[in-house]
């Protein structure tokens, strides 16, 4: 059962729930806190108890003195870092009473965490609509851009999110993959189920790959906590994508000049980094992937390249009217082909 704050949200941002020790060597609280949390600010700590900033269930204030296994929970607002702002905006293409549907762009993140909070979609949208029961019903990676819907009504949440559970949403991602070799482009370049990536298929292979078009692919995939990429494993699929070609041309972009295919994937399951690990597998590497088929050393973002993956259209019956709903990015992937 989930347990409502008794901290409101502020500037769009949820207050921090911590689970307490029942037991141990500290005699109260605060001294549990300064143990734990004292290298960051320990002045800050004690400040926080001064002012009352953190409570516990049903919004009682502890002080210095509250003795460690009087609380199992408390809640306190975070001291937030400083953002560097993303030069991106998230248009809102659809609200009503139950729903708000965002166009998302690359580099924005979908909910706050690590150096994101006030730069992220949710905090931003709750900042700009003043609803602050908005919640995401699925996410996209930072990278990622295109639909996300967000539940308004705490209400009628639950009816939309047994949607995603009992897989009745219909997502369509466009994704750009090159066809010849460039600087900082892995054209070809195979992804293994061992992270062995050394083949790389030459271009004529991949042509061939993509007159057999469409083709549905599938293996088994896993995500280890505290590693950034997923990993594909031997074993039963349990990751299924429908794969098509959509056009070939000319990019316009970043790599203007250079031959491209666009995709359109349909996947059929939900796992972290899905697409983007199935094409790769394929010798079809997303471009500008700094994660598939190889893990590229960390940099800063560079708004100019951005990963050519978009989510473009989401439909499902509406459970609440029995309507059919569907809503599609207004957005074009940088190095698309260019159409006549």
């Amino acid at each position: 059962m989930a347990m409502d704050s008794p901290l409101p949200v502020r500037n769009g941002v949820n207050a921090t729930r911590l689970r307490l020790p029942r037991t141990g060597s500290w005699a109260t609280v605060a001294d549990y806190l300064l143990e734990r949390f004292g290298h960051v600010d320990p002045e800050g700590i004690l400040r926080r108890f001064d002012e009352q900033q953190i409570v516990g269930l049903g919004g009682a204030p502890l002080t210095r003195q509250t003795p460690l296994g009087e609380h199992e929970f408390i809640w306190y607002y975070r001291s937030l870092p400083v953002e560097t702002p993303i030069p991106f905006e998230a248009r809102i293409l659809h609200q009503d009473e139950h729903l708000l549907v965002v166009d998302k762009p690359h580099f924005l993140p979908t909910t706050p965490g690590g150096r994101f909070i006030q730069e992220s979609a949710l905090v931003r949208l709750r900042n700009q609509t003043g609803i602050d029961d908005l919640v995401p019903m699925h996410r996209l990676d930072r990278a990622t851009a295109g639909v996300i819907l967000f539940a308004v009504n705490p209400a009628t949440r639950g009816d939309y999110q047994m949607l995603f559970e009992r897989r009745e949403i219909a997502k369509r991602y466009k994704a750009v993959v090159a066809l010849q070799p460039g600087e900082g482009l892995e054209t070809g370049r195979v992804l293994h189920p061992n992270g062995e990536h050394s083949q790389v298929k030459p271009e004529s292979e991949l042509r061939d790959l993509l007159q057999r078009m469409p083709l549905l692919f599938e293996n088994r995939m896993a995500k280890v906590k505290g590693q950034l990429r997923s990993i594909v494993e031997e074993g039963e699929p349990n990751a299924q994508t429908l794969v098509k070609l959509e056009a070939i041309g000319t990019s316009t972009g970043f790599h203007a000049g250079l031959e491209v295919a666009l995709m359109d994937l349909e996947p059929r399951s939900g796992k972290t980094h899905q697409l983007r690990v199935h094409l790769a597998s394929l010798g079809l590497g997303i471009i500008n992937d700094a994660f598939y088929p190889r893990l590229w050393d960390l940099a800063p973002d560079d708004y100019r390249r951005p990963l050519q993956l978009l989510a473009h259209t989401i439909s499902f019956t509406d459970p609440l009217t029995g309507h059919a709903r569907s809503f599609s990015s207004q957005q074009r992937l940088l190095e698309a082909p260019s159409t006549p």
